[in-house]
């Protein structure tokens, strides 16, 4: 991967542009379906799950792959992920990307970054948004989700909000990229049963489900810009 950071993310921005745009976000729309598959839970029946088509009543969500420096001496970068409290919801407990719904008159790319700076004191100024994957449905919570990516030039001051946020994870792009960090496990999930769930592991954590798809895609368009 190229040492000097402003290549380093001119080649990202390059690999996530596509044929639509919004302003001067670039959109990928070349995502690596195989690649992603991967990160998709398998019944131990065999029976693939079927992912349902998207309802016309579904909320559009934003999230965001926040790149920045990593602190550690001779590291690269790192992305910020967060644990939610435990709830009896859809997603309580889980890792996540900063993110939420969509508020009236705000574009995506605001939601991403204003949710970002609600949830892990981010403030929008310190982040250049440079790219968008592809969106994701989520049956679980019925939200659209349109991933951004962004970078700060510097480490963020991270500030939990103590409502949204048990735990902020720093996990190095280094660690994200080594295949051992890709491990499964059997759970009894509510709607398959027995069910083999991929998972990302970074420090004791276990990134899954749609997080992990999306990761997926990221690393995966990561990697083509290593690549080059």
């Amino acid at each position: 991967m190229p040492t000097d950071l402003p290549t380093k993310l001119a080649a990202l921005r390059d690999q996530l542009s596509g044929s639509r745009c919004q302003g001067e976000i670039q959109r990928s729309e070349s995502s690596d379906a195989d690649a992603t598959q991967t990160m998709v839970p398998l019944p131990l029946n065999g029976k693939p799950i079927s992912w349902p088509d998207r309802p016309a009543d579904h909320r559009n969500a934003a999230v965001l792959f926040l790149l920045y420096p990593a602190v550690r001496e001779h590291s690269d970068l790192n992305l910020v992920f967060i644990q939610r409290p435990e709830y009896d919801g859809a997603h309580g407990g889980q890792i996540s990307l900063p993110g939420g719904r969509q508020e009236p008159n705000e574009t995506l790319a605001q939601t991403a970054t204003r949710e970002t700076h609600e949830e892990v004191g981010v403030h929008p100024d310190e982040v250049t948004l440079i790219g968008q994957l592809g969106e994701f449905y989520v049956p679980a919570s019925n939200h659209n989700v349109h991933p951004f990516v962004g970078y700060a030039p510097k480490r963020p001051e991270f500030v939990p909000c103590e409502q949204e946020v048990a735990e902020i994870i720093e996990a190095p792009l280094e660690t994200l990229l080594d295949p051992a960090a890709r491990q499964s496990e059997v759970r009894n999930l509510m709607r398959w049963g027995d069910t083999e769930v991929p998972y990302f592991s970074v420090n004791h954590h276990k990134i899954w489900g749609a997080t992990a798809i999306m990761l997926k895609e990221f690393l995966a368009v990561l990697g083509e810009t290593i690549d080059e």
